[in-house]
């Protein structure tokens, strides 16, 4: 047991699920006191001991189910032989005779299928999902294949999206339904389908850990959680999760900055109150003494590339710095494409986000000539018209993927902005393995940076917030 727990909890880590030793060792105590065999105090107190996130119960159960499944009974136990011979003798009956050899046609799963949820026959179902994976699935031991093929086989041959209509039909047959328990009938049976889909995949899940173990397995239903999707590349359920868990973010977020700021004690050594206090022990310095520290909130500046390709990566960095806002002393906003255009005025106070949004797509001067990328022309506005209102406490943040379309990268323009401000630092959402290659120029503006990241999610996205709403000493740029 000891060996399913730690390789367990090794999934969730290799999920992002943060595991500490002290929560496995919580775990690992509570097993002790829940009995192994009831699977829902089993999951119950794994989740409680393991799990600090709502977030993340969504990947736990996956692992859970991979790790602690019910797994097939072996052929040669007798219980289970009788119970196998007992649900074939029911399912070839609802199949009406089924084939030979005890093999079922297609059409004959299916009538029985048809029957079992007609009925709400739980032991038929359990032997149609048996038999269907077994005949349909085409699963062959060792083969590499995900569970989501399996499932789709099984599924496509048994027509389960006809199965609705023929169910309503038939439980319709006898009497007239007005349409409000029309409505609430196709629900039932559409609940009813899905828990077939739910069996069907728990099935297919056993059996393939069963040949190829847990590990393997976890590893194909591995999926990233909502802070580590990748927000350039993210299907419309993740934004959409992403947008839910901004704002919670954001709070928890500002909380911790302002609790670290407010504990920010130990500054720099005062050198003469040391030597004062240490008078009184003989001119040994026992009790050295600092200057207490005066965090100051930076300035920020964004400058957010809005165009097609990173423009779901700067909406989420908007998002996020507005939030926290309360965080700096200021922060103002510049939105290009080819063409650059302040929007702070857009996020004022009370502000709608989303209006805000649509604001600077309808309205911002951020389109010159062809509507392309053109950083160099960007950057030559925000000197000309910007770089005054920059001082030794603004912190530049530039979020664009530098892919400028060949264009002039305008270096001396961009110079002049990091001479300027106290730090200057760039987000770019490609991986980095993509930098400087095409039209790509992050290496040209790379050495006038203090830094520059890939982020890719929120999470990467969170933690930079964090660092520049509490700055360290300016670094030394020393262009190439």
């Amino acid at each position: 047991m000891l060996n399913v727990l730690t390789g367990f909890v090794e999934e969730l880590r290799e999920a992002g699920i943060p595991v500490s030793m002290v929560e496995t060792i919580d775990a690992a105590e509570a097993l002790r006191h829940v009995d192994l065999g009831d699977r829902a105090a089993l999951r119950a107190s794994l989740g409680a001991t393991l799990v600090k996130n709502a977030r993340h119960f969504e990947a736990f159960e996956v692992a859970f189910e991979v790790y602690f499944g019910l797994r097939p009974r072996h052929a040669d136990d007798p219980e289970a032989a009788e119970a196998a011979r007992t649900a074939d003798a029911a399912l070839v009956g609802a199949a009406g005779g089924g084939g030979s050899g005890g093999e079922l046609d297609d059409d004959s799963l299916a009538d029985a299928l048809f029957r079992a949820l007609a009925d709400q026959d739980d032991a038929l179902l359990q032997a149609v999902v048996r038999r269907a994976v077994e005949q349909l699935a085409g699963m062959e031991p060792g083969r590499p294949v995900g569970g989501t093929y399996y499932l789709y086989r099984v599924l496509r041959r048994l027509d389960v999206d006809g199965m609705l209509d023929r169910l309503l039909a038939e439980l319709t047959a006898e009497r007239a339904l007005s349409p409000l328990e029309e409505r609430l009938l196709r629900e039932e049976i559409e609940l009813r389908l899905e828990r077939f889909r739910d069996e069907l995949r728990s099935e297919i899940r056993r059996r393939l850990v069963s040949d190829r173990g847990p590990a393997a397995v976890a590893r194909t239903l591995r999926r990233p959680l909502v802070e580590d999707a990748d927000l350039v590349h993210a299907t419309r359920a993740e934004l959409a999760e992403v947008e839910r868990i901004v704002h919670p973010l954001a709070r928890k977020l500002g909380t911790r900055l302002a609790q670290r700021r407010r504990q920010g004690r130990t500054g720099r050594l005062d050198v003469r109150r040391t030597i004062r206090r240490s008078l009184s022990s003989g001119g040994v310095p026992v009790d050295p003494r600092f200057r207490r520290p005066r965090p100051s909130k930076p300035e920020l500046f964004v400058l957010a590339d809005v165009s097609g390709s990173v423009a779901t990566f700067a909406r989420f960095t908007m998002q996020l710095v507005y939030a926290i806002s309360h965080q700096f002393s200021r922060v103002r906003s510049f939105a290009f494409i080819d063409a650059l255009d302040e929007v702070t005025d857009y996020f004022g106070a009370g502000a709608d986000f989303e209006q805000a949004l649509n604001r600077v797509s309808a309205e911002a001067a951020v389109v010159w000539l062809d509507g392309h990328s053109d950083y160099g022309n960007a950057f030559g506005q925000f000197s000309e018209l910007y770089v005054e209102a920059l001082t030794p406490r603004s912190t530049v943040l530039v979020t664009g993927d530098a892919r400028s379309n060949y264009h002039d990268p305008n270096l001396p323009a961009f110079s002049s902005i990091a001479a300027a401000a106290r730090s200057l630092f760039w987000l770019n959402p490609e991986a980095s393995r993509y930098w400087d290659t095409g039209d790509s120029i992050m290496g040209a503006y790379a050495p006038y940076c203090d830094g520059v990241y890939e982020v890719r999610n929120l999470r990467q996205l969170a933690g930079f917030v964090e660092q520049v709403a509490l700055p360290t000493h300016r670094r030394v740029r020393r262009p190439a």
